[in-house]
């Protein structure tokens, strides 16, 4: 069983999953946030097919550990994910995975455009793996 991380954006949602024995955070894709039905019927695919166990929800803080605007519309999404999915569903601090992930595919000579295709499901990977540290496997 699987872990499936969500990295999730107003245009795209980055999506990321870890290896069987939850060591490692693999990027997977982005799905693009609209219609959300689509995004929703894509996520049911990726859960049967990944053997989901656990949805992790990157949960956007303030440097200071508040919470702002940015987190109500995730706390909203993850109502709608928990109204439509089974999996159990967790958040996670993702405070710069964001920054992280640009900082990589840039140190990687990722061109401009291919960076914008790239960083979401970058980030949901750093989340994903930062999660699994926390695990202690």
């Amino acid at each position: 069983m699987r872990i499936l991380a969500i990295d999730h954006g107003s245009k795209r949602i980055g999506i990321a999953v870890s290896d069987e024995l939850k060591m490692i955070a693999q990027p997977l894709e982005f799905v693009l946030a609209e219609p959300l039905a689509d995004f929703l019927a894509r996520l049911h695919e990726l859960i049967r097919d990944k053997q989901v166990e656990l949805i992790l929800v990157g949960m956007p803080r303030n440097m200071d550990g508040s919470y702002g605007p940015a987190a109500l519309k995730v706390q909203d999404f993850v109502a709608v994910l928990k109204g439509a999915l089974t999996v159990p569903i967790k958040t996670w601090d993702e405070r710069l995975t964001s920054a992280q992930a640009n900082r990589l595919l840039i140190q990687g000579n990722v061109r401009r455009d291919k960076r914008k295709e790239k960083v979401d499901k970058m980030a949901a990977a750093i989340l994903l793996q930062s999660y699994l540290g926390s695990l202690g496997i």
